[in-house]
């Protein structure tokens, strides 16, 4: 008899457990609030970079240490689906503000705006307390529309004789640059930087700072920050610059008797760069410009011409061979490099060989945090794979597809400099 009740009793608790049953969440739930969590930390703060560091460790001790190439394609989906959810700017053409509650961060939207072929980012000269994006959009702005080019002209969040690496701005053109591929859909291998003046002191220095954004670099009668020596002449070059530039073409003008901008920075500039071309290789698409008589002008033909002689290139985001010398605490990601803590000024050699699947890194420092982030173009990831530093040997093995990677470098939204396993390039 109490058999037969229990039998007829079960059925009802069951239905009654089910009701009252609330599933606790996922593990992909708590990786997405992870995901979430992340972007909203500040790169550009120390304690944004702890905070992602954080976070990086809980997917670690969360997610499986090896992720199925499904799982990749899945992980990668999301995080830059997240993504292309963050700042756009105006489609339309003119000037606005990209703070418009503080009437603060002018740009002028020109050039192509329906689906362009490369995103332009045309920096105007000046200096302390003048500088106006208005020049820069009506030197580069017609001929940026006949490139098919969408075109940002920012202007400087304050007018000082290094506008475009002071007071925020440096960091809010590289917002620029992300909010502008939102917007219009721009190909991450074709962005190009291009100016005149402090515009070409700009293109030099972001250019250099953020070598693996930019598909090309056009400065004008403008040169990167160099150090003078006991006579004042120019002796050699601000650090963060010249040994970034290797896998990046350039068009350098400068005139022999410019009064505001004197060729001698120029040409220790280029200097520079033919030392480190014989020390690294490389730097096969560099040409210096420099012509007579024309002082501080724009260059012969106008923006047209100048911008065609900057047409046709695109960033190739895994060369085999890197050079690095980190300048920014927050840029910790550069082409297939990731450094924790970027030791600043100390530059790291790395390279890749294909055949032997394996990676070389060389500095004259230690390296501690620093990963070698993998190409799978470039290395079998399937396969084992050796690392060595300064001819030492610090790791072997088959790496592992970690969502932490993925989720590390996908940040930025850049297909093709987001991966999904590293390893090391220290001994651990």
């Amino acid at each position: 008899m109490r058999l037969g009740l229990l039998r007829l009793l079960i059925p009802v608790l069951a239905s009654i457990a089910v009701a009252n049953y609330s599933a606790p969440p996922t593990g992909d739930d708590e990786l997405t609030e992870f995901i979430e969590s992340y972007f909203e930390a500040d790169e550009r703060t120390a304690d944004g970079r702890a905070d992602r560091g954080r976070i990086l460790k809980e997917i670690d001790r969360l997610a499986p240490d090896r992720l199925s190439k499904s799982e990749v394609k899945k992980w990668t989906s999301a995080i830059h689906e997240r993504w292309e959810s963050g700042r756009t700017l105006e489609k339309k053409t003119g000037s606005h503000r990209y703070w418009e509650d503080e009437n603060r961060g002018l740009y002028i939207v020109g050039g192509s705006t329906r689906k362009p072929k490369g995103l332009l980012i045309g920096m105007h000269g000046g200096g302390v307390g003048s500088g106006d994006a208005r020049e820069a959009a009506g030197f580069l702005g017609s001929a940026a529309k006949k490139l098919k080019w969408v075109a940002i002209f920012p202007e400087v969040l304050e007018k000082t004789e290094h506008g475009w690496t002071t007071s925020g701005t440096e960091e809010w053109v590289i917002d620029l640059v992300d909010a502008a591929r939102r917007t219009y859909g721009v190909d991450a291998n074709q962005v190009v930087f291009a100016g005149h003046s402090m515009g070409g002191f700009g293109s030099w220095m972001l250019g250099g700072h953020h070598a693996d954004r930019v598909a090309a670099l056009g400065p004008a009668a403008g040169a990167p920050t160099p150090y003078l020596g006991e006579d004042g002449e120019p002796n050699d070059i601000i650090d963060g610059v010249v040994p970034n530039l290797r896998n990046v073409p350039m068009r350098v003008y400068q005139s022999d008797d410019d009064p505001q901008v004197p060729p001698s920075a120029n040409r220790i500039a280029v200097k520079k760069v033919e030392e480190s071309r014989e020390k690294w290789g490389g730097y096969e698409d560099f040409e210096y410009i420099e012509v007579k008589g024309k002082g501080h002008a724009y260059p012969s033909g106008g923006g047209k011409k100048w911008l065609a002689a900057l047409k046709g290139f695109e960033r190739e985001p895994h060369p085999l061979k890197v050079v690095w010398q980190p300048s920014l605490r927050w840029k910790r990601h550069f082409y297939w490099l990731y450094w924790e803590s970027p030791q600043l000024s100390r530059i790291v050699v790395a390279e890749i060989d294909s055949e032997s699947n394996s990676i070389e890194v060389t500095s004259e420092y230690r390296t501690e945090g620093l990963w070698l982030l993998l190409p799978e173009k470039l290395i079998d990831v399937d396969k084992e794979v050796v690392v060595r530093a300064s001819g030492k040997e610090v790791w072997r093995g088959i790496p592992q597809r970690r969502l932490s990677t993925l989720l590390m470098t996908g940040v930025r939204g850049d297909e093709d400099l987001t991966f999904s396993a590293r390893v090391p390039a220290w001994k651990r």
